[in-house]
Order: structure tokens, then sequence, then C-alpha cells
């Protein structure tokens, strides 16, 4: 398995995601959700850095061991969307927001599936450094399927008609 042609592909990936939190953030009715999106489009950026930074480091001939900082904290996101009641705003608004919640939702699996499967066929460092990158999408991954989850419930919950 080559490290960098699964990198090269991560890349592609993660700029995609960026791109649909970003466009996606001002569209959403709930603060929250849209707060969310705009951490979360930060949070890629981060991870385009990241990947770029091992890119340059194969190219240069070095290794992926001790290069890897320590992550932020990825249930930063899913505690504060908890903290803040998804039904702060009008319940009816919420329907329009649902696809997009599942859509980033399925983004943020699709990011761990393809991290945790490329790591099952590594080995050494570069197995370390894409559980590493399973584990931090894993933490977008449980807060998009919250915020969905819990929107859901409330539209669900309406009275016939809204």
């Amino acid at each position: 398995m080559i490290i960098s042609k699964i990198l090269e592909y991560a890349l592609q990936r993660e700029y995609e995601g960026k791109a649909f939190f970003e466009n996606n953030a001002g569209r959403l009715q709930n603060a929250a959700a849209a707060g969310a999106f705009r951490a979360i489009a930060a949070e890629e950026q981060k991870h385009i850095e990241y990947i770029e930074e091992q890119l340059r480091a194969i190219e240069n001939g070095l290794t992926l061991q001790g290069m890897a900082p320590a992550l932020p904290d990825t249930t930063f996101f899913a505690d504060r969307a908890e903290d803040t009641s998804i039904e702060q705003t009008v319940a009816e608004s919420m329907v329009a927001d649902l696809p997009v919640l599942r859509m980033a939702y399925l983004i943020e699996r699709d990011f761990v599936e393809f991290y945790e499967q490329a790591a099952a066929r590594s080995t050494g460092d570069a197995k370390l450094l894409l559980d590493m990158l399973a584990k931090w999408e894993g933490g977008h991954e449980r807060l998009f399927k919250r915020l969905h989850d819990k929107a859901f419930e409330s539209y669900v919950g309406m009275p016939w008609g809204g």
C-alpha cells in the first residue's frame, strides 16, 4: 500500500468536505448546526494542512513517525452542540436542515470508513497515522449524527401540520 497515494486521495476528500461545510453553514436555519458547520470547516482546514505536511515529509524522504501533533479533543464540538439546545429555533425551520445534517453525517462517516479501511491494510507509521485520522473524523461523525437525530426527533414530535 502506498501511503502517499492514500493521502493524496484523502486530501481531495478533505477539500470537498471543507467546501461542503463552508457552503452549507449559511443555509442552515438552526444556529447551533450552522455554528458546528463553520467550526468543522475550520477543522477540515487543519486536516488539509496536516495531510499536506505528511505528503511533504514523504516527498523529502522523512518518516511519518513522530510527526503527528497532538490532535484536538474530538469531543469538543459534540459536547458544545449537546449543550446548545437544538430547539433554539422554531422546529419547522429544521425540516430544511435535516437533509443537510444527514449529508454532513454521511460525509464524515465516509471519511471514517476510508481511513479505517486504509489503516487495516497498512502497517507501522502509516497505520498509526490513518488510525489517528479515523479517530479525528469519528468525532465529527458523532457530532452530526447527534445533531441530525435531535433535529429529527423535534420534527417528528411536532403536531400534524407544524
